[in-house]
């Protein structure tokens, strides 16, 4: 018996994968319409993206299959949503990033700063988190994790090591992933005799260390997932969210753009990253801030050996090379393009220089990245002149440029922008099948309900499901059934999309719900008690932050205190009696 059920555990994907067609095979055979079939899609392709029996990616190629056969739509029209002008953006942002942090910029840009910040406890927690945020705001949260670990752990070992330990530390620093092992009870003489080491001063510091360690890990994870929301292309729920509003409302004036994001979010970011830091400072180091902030006793010369260890890996960095400064001008350059662009608060170059008939500028967010990442396809690496080839001596080679094809073939996940294009297809199709308005329909009676209430109720909802599942899947799941909710109750639809967006990036209670946490946590030292304690409370303060910014200094951005006219086209209440609930907070 106990080998049947291994083997069924064994083939447990095979089985989902069969089985769950043939299980929901009723809804379209008994409720033959069109809203059904969209409904029987849906559904299906939810539950293999929650277990993961297929890669993400392939089950976002079903709507190719199944929408042409039930009937929903052509299948040139469902091909159409899988390369649209959000997928174009991610890869445009995508390409900078790779430049980025194929030549170490990021690394330089953190360790300056943490030079700046200083090695105090609470202080370099802070500089961790705000050097991580601001690195994930542009790569991708997974790299800037994996990069940010191993400078930690060294200056964790220097902080923790004798003055001999420094000394080595300062000529030969380590900075490679390998397991931190605070809890030694044992140290060997130089005859290879084992001495005891517990006497309580060593246990408490050791125990203080670990509790420092396993703080400064989940700061890094955290901050990387808090720094994506930030910009509009800083994580994938992000390009979610503007693809759908381009899908479902396309008379929507580009509402949502790389300059209106970054106004709402990065306030919200970095709100929930000091009120982040200030609860892992007091869960790890306790509410001892004097000691916190070094003051301690014996704190010089800890402090000195870290700072010393940052310091040292920063100058084995070299100065500047050419292919560094290049990346950073564009990349400055990429970033002041994006933001005026199409502002809205003043005429930009996109509205003014290249606008259509309707004064709307006609070059994309997506026109901006990848004109920048061309432009590194063909500026050269090094100062341009001819170089001696190393292979062939005697002949002539030019350096390659800053960004060739193949570091962006190897680092580009392709795998991201099919699931893009499966959540447009999934959206697409709702509309066209009418399962959008007949969903719509049946949530008419939330508009009793006040919205901020909604909004909290729904934030809180994605918040604990995309612990469980990708953020890029719950996005593109929720966010066709909320745009239909908003049109229903005549409520902006953004009013709701925008906070469960953002709610989809607080993963912090668990190692499987998002790379950073699995980095982390296989990185040695954590319990997942540790982390569900550090981040159930996170993910409340997440909600509350993001309830905050959706009622305060979101509204006259987006203008949430009204129901705009691009979202009237499939609710025609709204146009004879607009109700109360149309105004936030009311």
């Amino acid at each position: 018996m106990a080998t049947c059920w291994q083997a069924l555990w064994a083939y447990r994907s095979y089985l989902i994968v069969l089985c769950l067609p043939i299980f929901l095979l009723p809804l379209p055979l008994i409720v033959q319409t069109k809203e059904a079939y969209c409904a029987y899609s849906i559904i299906l392709m939810a539950l293999l993206w929650c277990t993961e029996a297929l890669p993400l990616a392939v089950t976002a190629l079903f709507p190719i299959i199944l929408f042409p056969l039930m009937g929903i739509m052509e299948a040139s029209k469902v091909c159409l949503e899988y390369f649209k002008d959000t997928n174009i953006l991610f890869v445009g942002g995508l390409m900078v990033a790779i430049a980025v942090e194929h030549w170490n910029l990021h690394k330089r840009i953190a360790l300056g700063v943490l030079l700046i910040i200083g090695v105090r406890p609470a202080l370099l927690l802070l500089g961790f988190m705000l050097v991580t945020a601001f690195l994930s705001m542009w790569i991708s949260n997974t790299a800037t994790t994996a990069m940010m670990l191993p400078i930690g752990y060294a200056v964790l070992e220097q902080l923790q090591g004798s003055q001999k330990d420094v000394e080595e530390g300062t000529s030969n620093p380590s900075f490679e992933l390998q397991e931190a092992s605070p809890q030694k009870e044992e140290t060997k003489l130089d005859n290879g005799q084992a001495v005891s080491a517990s006497s309580e001063p060593r246990a408490q510091k050791t125990k203080e260390h670990q509790r420092f360690s396993q703080g400064l890990s989940l700061c890094i994870c955290y901050s990387a997932s808090i720094g994506g929301i930030a910009t509009l292309t800083g994580t994938t729920p992000n390009l979610v969210l503007q693809g759908q509003v381009n899908s479902i409302f396309p008379e929507n004036s580009n509402v949502v753009n790389f300059a209106s994001w970054f106004g709402f979010a990065f306030p919200t970011m970095v709100i929930l990253l000091l009120l982040a830091w200030l609860w892992l400072q007091v869960l790890f180091l306790g509410v001892n801030f004097r000691k916190n902030f070094g003051f301690g006793e014996g704190e010089e010369e800890r402090k000195q050996a870290a700072f010393q260890v940052i310091k040292t890996q920063h100058r084995l960095l070299g100065p500047m090379s050419f292919a560094e400064k290049a990346v950073t001008f564009l990349f400055v350059l990429l970033v002041v393009l994006w933001f005026t662009r199409e502002p809205g608060f003043f005429p930009g170059w996109g509205d003014t220089a290249f606008a259509n008939e309707k004064g709307q500028s006609m070059a994309s967010d997506g026109t901006v990245a990848i004109l920048i990442s061309l432009i590194m396809f063909i500026i050269p690496s090094k100062i341009p002149g001819l170089t001696q080839d190393p292979k062939k001596p005697g002949k002539l080679k030019a350096p390659p440029a800053i960004l060739t094809w193949k570091t962006v073939n190897d680092k580009m996940p392709w795998n991201i922008l099919i699931l893009l294009g499966g959540g447009f297809a999934l959206a697409k199709g709702s509309e066209e099948s009418g399962l959008s308005k007949w969903l719509g329909d049946k949530l008419t009676p939330l508009q009793y309900i006040p919205p901020s209430a909604t909004v909290l109720i729904l934030s809180l909802l994605v918040a604990i499901f995309t612990e469980c599942t990708s953020n890029v899947a719950t996005t593109t799941l929720f966010l066709p059934i909320l745009a239909s909710m908003a049109q229903a109750i005549c409520l902006h639809p953004l009013y709701v999309m925008l906070p469960c967006t953002l709610a989809a990036s607080l993963a912090f209670m668990l190692p499987v719900a998002t790379p950073p946490n699995a980095i982390v946590f296989s990185f040695g030292g954590l319990k997942v008690s540790d982390m569900a304690r550090a981040g159930f409370l996170l993910n409340i303060i997440g909600v509350l932050t993001i309830t905050l910014s959706i009622n305060s200094w979101s509204i006259p951005i987006f203008k949430l205190d009204t129901f705009p006219t691009w979202a009237y086209s499939n609710t025609s209440q709204c146009l004879l009696s607009p109700p109360n609930s149309t105004v936030p907070g009311h």
